[in-house]
């Protein structure tokens, strides 16, 4: 059946310094107004009123532009405007939403590090060029044809230039001849290890370009503030940080389509990475232990991006009419896949498997990750409880229950 998705390219324009000028003045203006309306709102909680929604924002908008103070605001274009206030109010409530797991209040933002715009209506897309109204026809370096119906353009600076992300709307149809199933291993050694005894090297590219990054750190750190070789050192170190970004992104790309399109059922651990990765410090009545190990562990399973790599793996499966399945970790490592003994012993390295009852050998990795898969479909053919039941009684019965 056909299938409506939202689908974006990216594309990074060719500006001129006119045109630049004209992007850094928009984004400076929407900055402004979301600053302007959040230090509203954080006043009104303060003393304890209604907060300022979209339909009030944009009333008092609409006088801002036609008074002295900040007549500046007609240069931009209303609806680029108009957008960051429904941004702000949609950062607003989902700021109160208790299903939200990282909900917080909206935060000011600043100058070099927020600039970004979005139009919704009135830009125009030809061969090689975006018109984006009160900018004007903008060149851009076309990686690839835009296919579906343009819905929005984002306009955002990044430490190398200025681009394009165009939102379209897309009808596909899912077609493909995958039955396989597939469980996946997540670790730092190997990024992913298949229950069909596949490894995936991982890129490393934050520890690739560690030393490097290090070394224009403390260049910056010896340079004066604000002086024009400190602001040529930051862009410096926004490249490096940026060409970090791509070569992580682009192996998470190429690895989850590879998967995605080749497994009708993949099964993978729900972990999760905030708990994983904090900070070992403690406070001064209660110091940690192993802090230089944990911190270069965290910095490790950060490197490795596994949740925007599951969220890839998530889209794309859809798009080919799969289906991702995320199963509880617990005891995945631990447990035998031959006879399903779970005991912390059968693990007595991070590569070995040798399980203290049946004596079966094998990758620890591998056979975490067949327990996974083994996990996953249980949980699809029985539900959660019946799982829950079997390991807490015997996990054993997690086998029988894949088998039935």
């Amino acid at each position: 059946c056909n299938m409506l998705i939202r689908k974006a390219y990216k594309y990074k324009l060719k500006t001129t310094p006119v045109i630049e000028q004209k992007l850094v003045n928009f984004s400076g203006q929407t900055r402004f107004v979301w600053n302007k309306v959040l230090a509203l709102c954080l006043s009104r909680l303060e003393d304890k009123q209604n907060l300022l929604w979209y339909n009030e924002a944009a009333y008092w908008l609409t006088l801002w532009k036609s008074s002295d103070d900040f007549g500046f605001l007609k240069d931009c274009h209303s609806q680029v405007l108009q957008q960051k206030l429904k941004d702000l109010d949609k950062a607003f409530r989902d700021g109160f939403d208790k299903n939200q797991p990282l909900k917080r209040l909206p935060v000011f933002k600043k100058k070099h590090q927020s600039n970004s715009f979005r139009y919704v209506q009135g830009f125009k897309i030809d061969d090689k060029r975006f018109y984006l109204p009160k900018v004007g026809w903008v060149g851009f370096f076309k990686s690839q044809a835009i296919q579906g119906k343009p819905k929005n353009i984002t306009i955002s600076k990044h430490a190398d230039g200025w681009y394009a992300s165009v939102q379209v709307e897309l009808d596909i149809t899912p077609a493909s001849n995958a039955r396989s199933a597939i469980g996946l291993d997540l670790g730092i050694k190997q990024f992913v290890t298949t229950s069909d005894a596949k490894q995936i090297t991982p890129v490393n590219a934050g520890k690739r370009y560690a030393d490097k990054l290090s070394k224009l750190q403390r260049q910056l750190a010896n340079k004066q503030r604000f002086s024009q070789n400190w602001r040529k050192q930051r862009v410096k170190i926004g490249k490096l940080h940026l060409k970090i970004k791509n070569s992580r992104h682009d192996f998470q790309h190429k690895t989850s389509t590879a998967l995605s399109k080749n497994h009708a059922l993949i099964v993978i651990e729900d972990l999760r990475v905030v708990n994983m990765s904090k900070s070992a410090k403690g406070t001064i009545e209660q110091p940690g232990r192993n802090v230089k190990a944990k911190a270069g562990l965290n910095k490790a399973i950060l490197d490795q991006g596994w949740s925007e790599f599951v969220r890839q793996l998530e889209y794309k499966s859809l798009w080919q009419g799969h289906q991702v399945h995320q199963v509880n970790p617990r005891y995945t490592s631990q447990q035998c896949h031959a006879c399903g003994h779970t005991e912390k012993a059968n693990r007595p390295s991070q590569s070995d498997f040798e399980c203290k009852r049946c004596h079966h050998k094998a990758n620890a990795d591998v056979n975490a990750a067949k327990n996974i898969l083994a996990a996953g479909l249980a949980v699809l053919a029985c539900g959660e409880a019946a799982l829950a039941a079997s390991v807490k009684q015997e996990p054993q019965l997690t086998k029988q229950l894949v088998a039935a």
